[in-house]
């Protein structure tokens, strides 16, 4: 690309004795959304209040105790908006409002009186301090932009002291640009901020630093957040937080490593909504901590309902590759990832069997999904989408999960053959109800039930495998051991293969018209002859009857294929 000497690298914060590399993060931060500030001025059409108030009681249901909802003196709506929450009592006790306002005398009066009758309540004051910003926009050395901060915390308390009584007022500043401030001016500008306020027991002061810009790697900005974490003054007094935002793409390391570094609280929006590209997803961020055991104190269980919310609110939809809530992170298309979490689910549910361990109590492990689509509200439909890429593993998958059959390998491949050719054909994916379509269509007799045995010259060498459970000793096991005498006579061997090791309840299938039922017994037949090999299915309460209907199928196939042509008609049939 050309003109890239115009661009020059982000000098660093020389932090050479870091310790958070070696931190780990164990319980969850302070969250603050900002989908109503910072996500909704983003917006080309911005919120109505009508969306607005969706988007809030959103939050408060998932469970946010901070919520910035609003820049009172942008917008006539933003002052009306704060105003309604307050009036008509809509703000849960155990919620905090947040408003921000520049530190300008005039705006920030008008920001305190939008807050009067709140009974939690935090005034968020920024200015930017920056070298760029005190040069081409305040024209105001450092002493200058110190005070603009200082001046407008005193303003706040004036204001909010007349005009605030009996609420439980916070206090939030913000050194704007943070990432791109000199370390000591930031910290000397925060200093003289508390120094006014005198943060206390029972009267601390949320300090946030936003990555207004996101310029460095998410190192850089660890350094920078650890050096304050070190140097500010009334420190058990000060919640150090954070604003990432996602110019680079990084904004979900820089807020993880910040927390490593003594960060405690995150601003951020849902599914990483805000301006240019956006803030840090509070979505991923929680999710991310869920997936290694760490209770996010935010609850994303129903996360497809979350997500239709947020996109009917915001007008912007969630790209579907988007981590954890995007329609297609859960789906595989590939053939050998959708083998590998078939295993995943198979090894499951031995392990349930063998311990006598609920499914759903046991640790999550399964190749490819980070974490148990059921545990934030999506099934496991989307998990394995077939397409002409899929292998026999997708195909395997969606005819035991849907449809209730675990096909033996040689039935796999020969299926998902069949499926890919199909899928080829379309240009694009099937459905679990059409794969259980051809599966019936190829593999199922359909021929009348009296139908005999087609016989011949040659004899006919089939082997079966049964699927689902039995007991030994028991009616069922009796019927399988009776197949030998009951076939022999047509020259089929039998071979039963037990492969699930139990029944199938009828709970376990999907509603949509699975092939079998729960109480049905299912035999495949493998039937050679003459070097080839066919495949065919039975299924029916009564097990003689299905081992006869999937030798009937495969040995039609066969005779189809036109392997067993001369033999059927030296049978008369």
């Amino acid at each position: 690309m050309k003109g890239v000497e115009r661009y020059s690298e982000f000098t660093p914060l020389v932090l050479t004795d870091r310790t958070w590399p070696g931190n780990r993060i164990d319980t969850a931060p302070r969250w603050l959304s900002t989908d109503l500030r910072d996500g909704n001025q983003s917006l080309a059409d911005p919120m109505t209040p009508e969306r607005k108030l969706q988007m809030f009681e959103l939050l408060v249901g998932i469970g946010y105790k901070e919520i910035e909802v609003g820049f009172p003196v942008a917008s006539r709506s933003d002052y009306d908006f704060v105003r309604m929450l307050i009036e008509r009592d809509r703000i849960p006790d155990d919620v905090s409002i947040t408003v921000l306002t520049q530190a300008r005398d005039d705006q920030i009066r008008r920001t305190v009186e939008s807050l009067k009758g709140a009974r939690r309540a935090v005034v968020h004051i920024y200015n930017a301090t920056s070298p760029l910003f005190r040069r081409t926009v305040f024209n105001l050395d450092r002493a200058g932009v110190r005070d603009l901060a200082v001046r407008g915390t005193r303003t706040m308390m004036r204001h909010a002291e007349r005009t605030l009584p009996g609420c439980d007022l916070a206090y939030q500043y913000s050194p704007e640009l943070f990432n791109e401030t000199e370390a000591d001016f930031a910290l000397e500008v925060c200093e003289a901020v508390m120094r006014v306020w005198q943060p206390e027991r029972g009267r601390g002061i949320i300090l946030n630093f936003p990555t207004t810009v996101e310029r460095s790697l998410p190192n850089v900005f660890a350094d920078q957040i650890e050096w304050l974490h070190r140097n500010l003054s009334h420190r058990e007094h000060v919640c150090l937080s954070v604003h990432p935002h996602n110019d680079r793409g990084t904004a979900v390391a820089s807020a993880e490593l910040a927390l490593l570094a003594g960060a405690e609280r995150v601003e951020g929006c849902l599914f990483g909504n805000g301006e240019r590209a956006g803030n840090v997803c509070l979505v991923t961020l929680a999710m991310n901590m869920y997936s290694h055991g760490v209770d996010p104190g935010v609850d994303f269980s129903e996360i497809n309902a979350v997500r239709r919310t947020v996109e009917r609110c915001t007008g912007l939809p969630v790209h579907p590759r988007h981590p954890y809530g995007g329609d297609l992170v859960y789906t595989a298309f590939s053939g050998s990832h959708q083998d590998a979490i078939k295993k995943g689910f198979d090894a499951r549910a031995r392990q349930a069997a063998e311990t006598g361990t609920p499914p759903d109590a046991l640790p999550w492990q399964v190749p490819y999904l980070p974490v148990d689509p059921k545990d934030v509200g999506r099934t496991y439909e989307a998990v394995v989408r077939v397409n002409g890429q899929s292998g026999k593993g997708g195909v395997a998958y969606v005819m035991s999960a849907w449809h209730g059959l675990n096909l033996p390998r040689g039935l796999q491949a020969d299926l998902s053959a069949r499926v890919q050719w199909h899928a080829d054909a379309a240009g694009g994916e099937l459905s679990p109800n059409r794969i259980g379509a051809l599966f019936s269509e190829e593999y199922l007799y359909h021929g009348e039930p009296t139908d005999p045995l087609p016989v011949g010259r040659e004899p006919l060498a089939a082997t079966l495998h049964v699927d689902g459970g039995f007991e030994v000793g028991g009616v069922r096991a009796d019927a399988f051991g009776a197949l030998g005498s009951v076939l022999s006579p047509w020259g089929i061997r039998v071979d039963v293969v037990h492969r699930t090791g139990r029944p199938l309840d009828n709970d376990e299938l999907t509603p949509d018209q699975p092939v079998r039922s729960g109480d049905e017994t299912v035999i495949y037949a493998e039937c050679r002859s003459g070097g080839a090999v066919a495949w065919g299915a039975g299924i029916d309460r009564d097990v003689a009857a299905a081992a006869f209907s999937a030798v009937r199928a495969a040995a039609d196939r066969l005779a189809r294929d036109g392997h067993l042509t001369a033999h059927l008609a030296a049978a008369g049939h």
